[in-house]
């Protein structure tokens, strides 16, 4: 039986606690229904044995405190809500913890916005991690050593687990219940709970919106003139020409700035506005493609399939039906 010690931080997300535990619980109960032993044994884990949640709305009675538990076999730690930086500060006597545990073989899984303390453990430097894509910004800037994968649903490496955006973290839950019981009982988990056993990928629901956190203000200008002419075919060396920055220059801090190389940058303003433009009018794909600035049909089918998971007649079917929905 495996011993799973569920966090419960300070100003920790509701769910993010009580969701994992009904469904490590839910497959000891099925097990015991087809007559094998408990696969798990849950512990919620606090800093004191009554922790405030949801703004003092509820209280989250721990079964332990860190010291009391000599040994376990899978931290979870649930996503946070609120200034990230000074709730990673107010949970940091978590992290010793956590570092201890992992070096005697504990297994440890972060959902959502709980990469913010696995990070802080120094667990996961130059490692990959996911988290919710609207903290990315946020997060690179926290933990710069750290590889933020945006895009992904769920990163296993060498016995850590991070999960991306709300709700998905039930994606990874799932993940190890098949990882620890069988894919049978994950699939059954999967219909009780009706939860998409099969999804990887957080690309259909992000929203770019523009690294801007940074103090270079030529790279900033650029950012915006790529924003506004969405519809141009602009180049790099057009770019460089502009802005009257060397082309290596302009790539060396347009990086550094933004996360994303200046092509990266302006293929996903692009695909930005074609998701937009789906989402918000009927206008068939080479309408869009050519709003754009794009007139390769393959290069936009393969770039919009590359950021988003989706072709653009999936992605504009499933959001059209969702905008037909809306306005009927």
């Amino acid at each position: 039986m495996k011993h799973i010690s569920i966090l419960v931080p300070s100003h920790a997300v509701l769910g993010s606690i009580e969701g994992p535990r009904q469904v490590f619980t839910e497959v000891n109960r099925f097990l015991a229904g087809i007559g094998r032993p408990p696969a798990f044994q849950v512990q919620l884990v606090g800093l004191s044995r009554e922790v405030p949640a949801a703004g003092g709305l509820y209280s989250i009675h721990t079964h332990a405190v860190p010291g009391d538990i000599a040994k376990t076999d899978l931290i979870v730690i649930p996503a946070l809500d609120g200034d990230l930086p000074a709730l990673v500060r107010e949970n940091a006597a978590f992290l010793p913890w956590i570092t201890r545990q992992h070096s005697a073989g504990a297994e440890v899984a972060s959902l959502c916005l709980g990469a913010f303390i696995l990070a802080a453990t120094g667990l996961v430097d130059g490692r990959q991690v996911a988290t919710h894509w609207m903290a990315a910004a946020g997060f690179r800037a926290l933990y710069p050593q750290v590889t933020l994968v945006e895009d992904r649903i769920i990163t296993d490496e060498a016995g850590i687990y991070t999960s991306g955006g709300a709700f998905s973290y039930l994606n990874l839950i799932l993940y190890l219940v098949e990882k620890y019981v069988g894919r049978d009982v994950a699939i059954f988990m999967s219909k009780a709970f009706q939860i998409d056993i099969g999804r990887r990928s957080q690309s259909p629901f992000l929203v770019f919106s523009g690294q801007k956190e940074h103090t270079d203000d030529a790279i900033r200008e650029a950012q915006e003139y790529i924003e506004k002419n969405v519809e141009e075919k602009i180049t790099v060396d057009e770019l460089a020409s502009r802005f009257a920055i060397g082309r290596r220059n302009l790539e060396r801090r347009f990086k550094k700035a933004t996360a994303n190389t200046v092509v990266e940058y302006i293929q996903r303003v692009k695909i930005e506005a074609a998701k937009m433009s789906f989402e918000t009018t009927r206008h068939n794909v080479n309408e869009v493609m050519y709003h754009v600035g794009y007139t390769d049909t393959k290069a936009f089918r393969t770039t919009f399939r590359k950021l988003t998971g989706l072709s653009p007649i999936q992605y504009r079917a499933r959001y059209q039906r969702a905008l037909e929905t809306i306005e009927s």
